[in-house]
């Protein structure tokens, strides 16, 4: 079973191919069937694979495929391999089956749209390149599936593109992943320099050979590009924005591709950042930071999606944090448990939507409980689950990192738990103000079919069909329960027994005793029980609190502000200065004077052209007597 691995990603791109040729003809809904079960039968592979590598025994539980040599150039060669082993598989196995889940859902939420199959092409290849990305077995090949799903997300968060504000998140999203893409391509420069190869395995059997500056120069410039594609400071922007795209698309990236692609490549180069303290010190402090600045800033948001966009940079600080004081599991296991309840709060929001006819301004919503018991009830087990509240998933993911990061940085542990404290808030203030309290939904005067859903935001919300709401139970249970891929109050969790051959002696193990982890995990939920609390007492009634929702906070800090000043405007002036003088001046004054002199010339020789036989024989005669004289000069010289 382990010669399927080419399957894996090869049934998401095949989906894609029939998209290109067919979709059309298909239509909807069968295009959006077709691309389902693609994806689908991509989990089917990827459950197969998973139990074929279970066994191999472990220590090694690995295997490689090397499809053929893709560049054979002087010192470089680079094969078109996929490596499988546990941190590749549990990607795999969370990323196509969170994948399907959404294809299914978007079966019935883009309903209607006239670019129905094209969205489905565009997820399809989304997939496919997440796969490639996750089970490259060297930097090339990984690198090829970091690009594709760059050029997917662009292609998907503008996907509405007559409207301005898709089309400009699309180039943002875009810009911001290639100034992080730069990082990445720096890294393998200067990787191939060091250790002559791009391939992880000898990358890191060499990393003896490379000294600790080269090691620290790599493992940065990594993370460069893990900041561009997980939106971490400074590159987060981006991501609050991208929720032009439609809700399936915000659900995909978040919970099951792109953003998590930084945090699988920092776990994939653990030895570098095992062998870098400056390095990981970096990354757990920028992770840290993160979590605090964008949990900040979902306090005040009043856009649904902005609020759990918001929350995803977060969750994804968190998981840096734990790559950076060594806790790789955990980061893995926040990853695994981010991917159930995040991608049910996207859902579940996409649900509100489509239930408000594209709707989602929270201060127009309430009492949807009412409305949505299925919507309520699943969105209420991510919600306790993001916010910690134990024994859901969240909270011993979040508590495996922040006992890490009490050990070995306990500065950053305080920054966590306030950020972990801003969590439980925001999304009980989030589902404060959709699910309880008025209808204020019915004083909504929009015009009648405003939004892609159409009807008008005065009728009565309605609870999403069945391809949206079976999603949303399976994706319920799995963040009620996640919990139990991994206790680490008892040994070696599961998780952990089933990565440990990829991290090995390279996991930080804090030695804490079990009175320290009771303390710890006390305190963690103390934390998410008074956020819930104080969330949902001030926002269950009241809808407009200014001093909460000051506009630092609405304004993100004004980091977008600091951006348009710093670089945008003055960019914007260096281009004008290009435009008109070194281009028009320089450059084209220096072409069209190259013309103009030919043009001059060509006058000049054209005025001896005079038709007259007798002129061109005296020509011909100044000619000769030139040449016998220089012939004479040369005589008498020698």
């Amino acid at each position: 079973m382990l010669h399927l691995t080419y399957l894996i990603f090869l049934l998401p791109l095949a989906g894609f191919a029939v998209q290109v040729v067919l979709g059309r003809r298909m239509g909807d809904p069968l295009a959006g069937a077709v691309a389902t079960t693609f994806v689908g039968a991509s989990f089917v592979v990827g459950v197969l694979v998973f139990f074929a590598l279970l066994g191999v025994h472990a220590p090694v539980r690995s295997f490689t495929q090397s499809l053929w040599t893709w560049l054979p150039v002087g010192g470089l060669h680079v094969d078109l391999g996929f490596t499988v082993d546990p941190l590749s598989m549990t990607m795999v196995l969370f990323v196509t089956g969170i994948s399907t889940l959404i294809h299914l859902y978007s079966i019935s939420y883009m309903k209607g749209d006239p670019d129905y199959p094209k969205f489905f092409l565009y997820m399809n290849l989304f997939v496919a390149s997440m796969l490639i990305l996750v089970l490259g077995d060297n930097l090339l090949v990984t690198f090829i599936g970091w690009e594709g799903v760059g050029a997917c997300s662009y292609w998907l968060i503008s996907f509405w593109f007559h409207r301005d504000s898709a089309a400009s998140a699309g180039k943002k999203a875009f810009v911001y992943n290639r100034i992080g893409d730069v990082g990445f391509l720096l890294a393998m420069f200067l990787t191939f320099q060091s250790v002559g190869s791009l391939n992880y395995s000898v990358i890191f059997a060499r990393l003896g050979q490379v000294s600790p500056g080269t090691i620290t120069a790599i493992a940065l410039l990594l993370f460069v590009g893990a900041v561009g594609k997980s939106a971490q400071i400074p590159l987060f922007p981006w991501l609050a924005d991208a929720m032009e795209g439609p809700t399936p698309v915000s659900a995909l990236i978040h919970a099951a591709t792109m953003v998590t692609a930084g945090v699988y490549l920092m776990c994939r180069v653990n030895p570098l950042l095992h062998a870098s303290g400056a390095a990981s010190l970096t990354i757990a402090a920028v992770g840290a930071a993160t979590a605090f600045v964008a949990a900040s800033i979902a306090c005040a948001q009043s856009d649904i999606k902005k609020v759990l966009a918001y929350s995803t940079v977060s969750q994804l600080g968190y998981m840096f944090l734990a790559v950076g004081t060594g806790a790789y599991e955990a980061a893995l296991f926040l990853m695994l448990a981010h991917a159930f309840f995040k991608g049910l709060l996207f859902l579940g929001a996409g649900s509100v939507i489509h239930g408000l006819h594209d709707e989602q301004d929270l201060k127009r919503m309430g009492n949807l409980r009412r409305y949505m018991k299925v919507t309520f009830f699943t969105f209420a087990v991510a919600w306790l689950a993001i916010a910690g509240v134990p024994p859901l998933a969240g909270f011993w993911a979040k508590g495996d990192v922040l006992d890490a990061a009490w050990s070995r940085y306990p500065a950053l542990w305080v920054v966590g738990l306030v950020a972990a404290l801003f969590t439980a808030y925001y999304m009980s203030r989030l589902t404060a103000l959709a699910f309880f309290g008025d209808d204020r939904w019915r004083t909504d005067s929009r015009p009648a079919g405003a939004g892609h859903h159409g009807g008008d935001g005065g009728r009565q919300p309605h609870e999403s069909p069945w391809p949206m709401t079976v999603p949303l139970v399976i994706l319920a249970v799995f963040a009620f329960a996640g919990g139990a891929l991994s206790f680490p109050w008892y040994g070696k969790g599961t998780l952990l027994t089933w990565v440990d051959p990829v991290f090995g002696a390279n996991l930080y193990d804090a030695h804490q005793s079990v009175g320290l982890q009771w303390g710890l995990a006390v305190t963690d939920s103390v934390v998410a029980i008074a956020g819930v609390v104080v969330g949902l007492a001030l926002w269950t009634r009241v809808t407009n609190r200014p001093a909460l929702e000051n506009s630092f906070l609405r304004r993100s800090w004004y980091i977008n502000e600091l951006y348009d000043s710093v670089i945008g405007r003055p960019g914007a002036r260096v281009a004008a200065f290009t435009a008109s003088t070194i281009e028009g001046g320089i450059i084209d004054g220096a072409v069209n004077g190259i013309a103009s002199a030919v043009r001059r010339s060509g006058g000049l020789v054209r005025r001896t052209q005079t038709g007259y036989v007798r002129n061109y024989a005296l020509g011909i005669v100044l000619g000769v007597v030139v040449i016998f004289g220089f012939m004479l000069t040369r005589v008498w010289w020698s």
